[in-house]
Parts: C-alpha cells; sequence; structure tokens
C-alpha cells in the first residue's frame, strides 16, 4: 500500500532512522520529512573545495582516496587509521581512532561523500571521525561519477547526527513509496501560474534531473505554501466576521462630541480619516481587528482614546494592554490628562498591574469588575483569573510585538466578541503586513502633528574617533546648562567582572548577533552611572538609573521625578523605548548603538524632541565601518521616516528576523517563500484565497487546500495568525 502524506515516519522508514529524524527536526510523518526542502544544489564541481578551508568549518566535500595506513597509538592501547583523500586540487586526512575495519571499504581509488569538522594537526588539514557515503565500485562507480557531474545534489539542513546524505536517502525511500499527493491549487491557478503537479514538484525538488527541474519545482512549493497561509489569513478573517458583536455607536453631544470640543489642537488629515474608519469598525456587525500603525508622536494613542470614549457611551468598558510597568502607568497618566477634569472621572482611568499592593489592587479590580471603570489600564495582570469585566467592549494592544497569542486571546475572552485595536510604532513593511498581520485590517497614521521643533541624528564613531567619547558627555552637559534633560541607553543593565552582561527584561529589543561583528555590551547602566558621576561636568548634574529589573513603584517614582525635571541625566535600558513622553528632553545618547536593531534605535529617538525643544540624537559605537552593525547605525541616522526605515531593516537583517515569533508555528509553512522577494506572488496568493473562499467558504469543493491547511496550518498555528 503507497505512503501518505499522513504515514508515520516509523512505519516508512527503519525505526532508528526515524527516530534519528524525530530528535534532530520533530519530523513523526512523511509529510514532515518531504517538506524538509534542500537548502541548496551542487554539483560535483560546486562542493566545497578542499584547498583553503578554515579550522572549524564544518563541510561537505567530494573526494577520492588517495592512501589508507594504520598506526598504533603513542599513549594509549589502539590504534588510528588514517586516510588520504583528493579533490583533485587539495588534500586531507581523515583519521579513525580504533576502527581499523574500515579499511576493507575505504580504499585507494574509491570516491565518495565525505562530511566534518575540520581540524589542523601538525600543520596538515584532518577530519576527525568524518561522516561519509562511497560510490559503488567498477561499472556503478562510473555511472555514479558522470551522474553526479550532471545532476544537482540536494544539501539539506542537516545536524551532525544526521548528516545530509542520511536525509537524503530516508527522502529516497520514503519518494519510492509516496502515492498520490492532494494538491491544494486550483486547477485555473495551477496553469495561470505554470505550476507543476504536487507530487511532480515534490519528487522534482528532492530528485531534480537539473537545475531547471529544482527551479519549477521550488516555484511551484513556493506558491503553494504563499496561498496556504493566505487562505489561512482570509479564514481568520472570515471567522471574526461570523462573530456578533454589539455594535457601539458615538450619541450627538455623548462623550466622543464632547472630548473633540474640547481639544487643544486640531486633529491631522491622518487622524482623522483613522478616527473615521475606527468609528464606523465599531458599529459594524463583527467585531473590530485593526492594526494602527504610526510614528512615535503621531497619535496612536488619541486615536485609541477616541474609539475608548465611543464604546465608553453604551456602557462598555476598554482595556489597554502594554508591555511594561512604566508604559502602563505613562498611559494612565496621559490617558487622564487628555480627558480633563470634567471627563475623567465620568470614565474614572483605573491602573491594573502586578507591582500594586494587595489592597490598591483589590480595589482597582473591584472598580474595573463593577463596570464603574470604563477604561482600564494596565500589564499581564489584566490577564489573571481575577481580574473580571462588567461589560468589555475594546481590546487595545499597545506594542503588538511584545505580546503572544495566548495573552492577547485571554485578554479578549474576557468579552464578548469585544473590538480589538493593535497599535505600533514600529512601522511595518507591506510586505510583512500582508504576510503577518493579513487578518488584519491597517490604517496608518504618516503626517505628524504641527509644532514639533524635529530631531537630528549623529554618529560618534569611536572605532576611527575614539575622542568623540568624551565630547558626547561634553554635549550632554551643554543641553542640561540650556535647561534641557537627557536620556543615556545602554543595552545592559550591568556587566560583571568578566564583562558578562545581566541584560534588560526584553533581549528582543537587541540586534541579532552576526558573524564577525562585536559580541557583548561595552557599558551597563551601573557602569555608565559611575563613569558619569566622575565626569567633570556632568558629574555636577543630578542622574538617576532606570531599568527592568527594579520594583515597578521606583520605576514610576523615577520616571515621574525626570517628567517633573528633578532628574538631568536618566542612564536607562530600553524600558524607556516606548510611551515615556517627557517633552523638555532634549538629547538622546544610545551607547553600544550597534547592538540594538533598526526599528529599536527609532524608537527610542523618538522619546526626545516631542516638544518644542530641538531633539538631538547621538548614536555611540565601535563597530567598524563597512560592517553591517555600522550599516544600522548609519541608516537610523540617514533618515527619520520610520517606513523607509522599516524597509531598510528588512532589507539588512532579512525577514526571519522581522517576522519573529509573529508567525509562531506558522513559519513552519514559510519553508521556501521569501516575504520580501516574493511579494508579487504573495499579493497574487491573497487575492486567489479571497476568491476561493467568497466562492466556497467551507473549501468543499477544493479539497487538496482543505487538506492543507489541515495539515500544515494546526490549531495553534491558526491561533498564532490571529493577532487580536
Amino acid at each position: 500500500m503507497p505512503f501518505t502524506l499522513d504515514t508515520p515516519l516509523a512505519t516508512a522508514l527503519p525505526a532508528k532512522e526515524a527516530g534519528g529524524l524525530k530528535k534532530a527536526f520533530g519530523m513523526e510523518t512523511v509529510g514532515d520529512l518531504v517538506a524538509h526542502y534542500p537548502r541548496r544544489y551542487a554539483v560535483r564541481g560546486e562542493l566545497t573545495p578542499i584547498r583553503g578551508l578554515a579550522e572549524g568549518d564544518t563541510v561537505t566535500i567530494v573526494a577520492e582516496v588517495v592512501s589508507v595506513g594504520t598506526r598504533p597509538m603513542r599513549n594509549r592501547r589502539g590504534s588510528i587509521l588514517e586516510v588520504v583523500i583528493t579533490d583533485g586540487r587539495g588534500q586531507a586526512s581523515l583519521t579513525f581512532f580504533n576502527q581499523a575495519w574500515r579499511e576493507r571499504d575505504l580504499r585507494p581509488g574509491r570516491r565518495g561523500v565525505f562530511s566534518g569538522k575540520v581540524g589542523y594537526y601538525a600543520g596538515k588539514m584532518q577530519f576527525a571521525h568524518p561522516n561519509f557515503q562511497l560510490f559503488d565500485d567498477g561499472e556503478d562507480a562510473q555511472r555514479h561519477a558522470e551522474e553526479w557531474a550532471k545532476q544537482p545534489v540536494p544539501l539539506y539542513p542537516a545536524t551532525a547526527q544526521t548528516p545530509s546524505w542520511e536525509i537524503q536517502k530516508a527522502v529516497a525511500v520514503v519518494l519510492d513509496g509516496l502515492g498520490d499527493v492532494p494538491d491544494p491549487i486550483p486547477d485555473d491557478m495551477r496553469t495561470r501560474e505554470n505550476l507543476l503537479p504536487a507530487r511532480e514538484a515534490i519528487e522534482k525538488i528532492h530528485r531534480p534531473a537539473s537545475e531547471e527541474d529544482a527551479d519549477e519545482a521550488r516555484h511551484t512549493l513556493r506558491t503553494h505554501e504563499a496561498l496556504v497561509l493566505q487562505a489561512a489569513l482570509a479564514q481568520q478573517r472570515q471567522l471574526v466576521r461570523e462573530l456578533d458583536s454589539r455594535p457601539r455607536p458615538a450619541a450627538p453631544g455623548g462623550l466622543l462630541e464632547r472630548f473633540d470640543a474640547a481639544l487643544p489642537f486640531a486633529r491631522t488629515p491622518d487622524q482623522v480619516a483613522v478616527g473615521d474608519r475606527i468609528a464606523s469598525d465599531l458599529v459594524a456587525d463583527w467585531p473590530m481587528n485593526r492594526l494602527g500603525q504610526g510614528e512615535v508622536g503621531s497619535g496612536k494613542t488619541l486615536g485609541a482614546l477616541r474609539a475608548m470614549l465611543q464604546v465608553a457611551e453604551s456602557g462598555g468598558q476598554s482595556a489597554l494592554i502594554a508591555p511594561t510597568e512604566v508604559l502602563a502607568a505613562q498611559h494612565l497618566r496621559s490617558i487622564t490628562r487628555m480627558l480633563g477634569p470634567e471627563l475623567a472621572p465620568q470614565l474614572m482611568p483605573t491602573l491594573l498591574t502586578g507591582q500594586m499592593g494587595a489592597a490598591e489592587r483589590r480595589k482597582a479590580a473591584l472598580r474595573v469588575a463593577s463596570g464603574q471603570a470604563l477604561i482600564v489600564v494596565g500589564t499581564h495582570a489584566l490577564l489573571s483569573d481575577k481580574t473580571t469585566f462588567a461589560d468589555l467592549g475594546l481590546v487595545v494592544v499597545d506594542e503588538q510585538h511584545r505580546f503572544g497569542v495566548e495573552q492577547r486571546e485571554t485578554l479578549r475572552a474576557k468579552g464578548t466578541a469585544p473590538h480589538a485595536l493593535v497599535l505600533t510604532a514600529t512601522p511595518i513593511p507591506r510586505t510583512v503586513a500582508m504576510t503577518v498581520f493579513g487578518d488584519l485590517d491597517v490604517s496608518t497614521i504618516r503626517t505628524m502633528p504641527a509644532g514639533r521643533a524635529g530631531i537630528e541624528t549623529y554618529v560618534a564613531p569611536l572605532a576611527e574617533k575614539p575622542a568623540w567619547f568624551g565630547r558626547v558627555w561634553d554635549r550632554a552637559a551643554e543641553e542640561v546648562e540650556k535647561g534641557h534633560q537627557v536620556f543615556v541607553v545602554c543595552s545592559a543593565i550591568d556587566l560583571d567582572a568578566k564583562g558578562e552582561a545581566a541584560l534588560e527584561d526584553d533581549p528582543d529589543a537587541l540586534a541579532p548577533e552576526v558573524e564577525g561583528e562585536q559580541k557583548g555590551a561595552r557599558w551597563g547602566v551601573v557602569q555608565v552611572a559611575e563613569l558619569l558621576a566622575t565626569h567633570p561636568r556632568v558629574g555636577r548634574l543630578r542622574i538617576a538609573t532606570l531599568h527592568g529589573k527594579m520594583p515597578g513603584d521606583e520605576k514610576d517614582r523615577v520616571m515621574q521625578s525626570f517628567a517633573r525635571g528633578e532628574i538631568d541625566v536618566l542612564v536607562a535600558t530600553t524600558v524607556i523605548e516606548v510611551g515615556v513622553d517627557v517633552p523638555n528632553a532634549s538629547t538622546m545618547v544610545i551607547l553600544d548603538a550597534d547592538r540594538f536593531g533598526v526599528s529599536q534605535l527609532h524608537q527610542l529617538r523618538g522619546r526626545v524632541g516631542r516638544g518644542g525643544v530641538p531633539g538631538l540624537c547621538l548614536l555611540v559605537t565601535e563597530a567598524p565601518a563597512e560592517t553591517p552593525a555600522r550599516a544600522r547605525v548609519e541608516a537610523v541616522a540617514a533618515t527619520l521616516d520610520g517606513f523607509e526605515l522599516a524597509e531598510v531593516d528588512l532589507e539588512l537583517r532579512g525577514e526571519g528576523d522581522v517576522l519573529g515569533d509573529a508567525q509562531s508555528g506558522s513559519r513552519s509553512s514559510l519553508r521556501l517563500l521569501r516575504v520580501v522577494k516574493d511579494a508579487d506572488l504573495i499579493a497574487r496568493a491573497r487575492a486567489a484565497a479571497e476568491q476561493i473562499l467568497a466562492a466556497d467558504p467551507t473549501l468543499a469543493a477544493h479539497p487538496g487546500l482543505a487538506d492543507a491547511l489541515q495539515r500544515r496550518v494546526t490549531q495553534e498555528e491558526r491561533a498564532a495568525l490571529s493577532k487580536a
């Protein structure tokens, strides 16, 4: 009986091989194995040449055995088998300890594939206990060599215990026994996109006869991924629209109208347009599921507050969940101030966080449960089983990327199909928005409010100009002497005697480490505070520290003190990245700036230049010129446009890092699809998925697509695609 994609690997392969694949890659079915695509292909001349290999590299080479010899070990019992191999240009030796029996196979003239870690001993290159697979002898060897020269050789993502050729052998076994495969692509789309049938594509990606075969197969399977992902997102949008939601209209002369009338400024055109969209969403028959994105200070909080007021007019409550205690407290103060003395008592904005005292928290929770508090701001404490709402009508998630799916769903479940508004100050490139946030309606605020003095950004490149380090602190002192305040941001809290860092609560703020770049922080909050205390000018100023490991009430006390102008220089981690609003702060010094990602640097910079005071951002880095780390820093200095920087970030880091955990389990569905390169394909797949589901909501006429969705987008992954 032929295998299907659901056949257990333990049935299709020997137990040891199936167990090894499960341990190495989590594979359990034939479908899991055949979806483990080659990462690249090689022909004989393209495999790694021996000459010039670096010590420590793990490599795969095609070579011929030149000589074989056995010698006793010097200091212990046993023997060493030494095999010299060549690829025609260079030589290396293979050493096997107490495995003299391998001499029967590794005879001079035999050819094969060898893989292992490069080492050097007495100046000679060697591989200790490498993995290898030999070609057959005689006529078969000649045939293998000719085939090898012509055919692409699949090289798989592998481990030391499960090398590429073992995966190739396992794939060959299951492909030989694999029957028909359900095709997720409708016939008309397959013709339009010039695609192979599914079974043929799987065969050709693993056993291509030519590079053209491999290219055709990749294009087909990439399209499968795009359609399955977009169909999952379209189904998610469909599910939300099937929910019944209580309309929340604004009343003439009601809370929203009174709030707008009291605003001391005119809303920008973008704020008006996005506000109108949200207002209409709140009276629709299904829950709002909207992503609001815009620069720091563009008015996203204003838009969220206006939505809260509209919901409150029907007695509905709104919950705003923020990633940190500092940001939650800041939001509460900001909302209370914006509401003013007339509206604030009516809506009773209430803070609920884990750091509150038991009595204070009980009091706040009672106001929430009774419905007295119409606006609730908090952190993860809002997710507690003990926190209940009288009528939760709107969930606002601030800085979407900081929260897991389960947390967002837990909060939504506290109401009956509440509306959801997700806010982010990290602009999302169109391609990422379409792929990751494809189930959300996206609104963008691009225009900034008038009256902002702007920000100038400079790189302090200490690798070339070490003397600039002193100038940075003089410049900070000059700003304080003008009556302004200064942020100093570090990537770590403290460095121990070995220079190892105690990191902030949020390691995601840091850029991924890249080979060849400086590892580790040079400055922690503790060390910088000590340095500045001894500085001849800065040392005379009022300096304080702030980081994520401090108790919540202490963090809040420091932040409020800084906001009141009682602190001149605040040395902090990225705990101040979002939401901290101090109009008098003019200067942002970011140390080890190359350790942060582009979007984090842009977010941090947005903390200054918020009032009428011109902003200054100094990016201090020891990264050498023309390195990826330095390119990140220079990209931020070159523009204030966060949307432009989002695209730069995508190019510099690649979509794997940008997508991050937003894809969660569904990343398993993105093996070949590349968000940037395949943007047009994704757009076509989105249109096709919408068309298919509009005509066939249950996919009764599209069993192949239904099967692929069920197999490749599990319930957990489906939840991960839900962003509200």
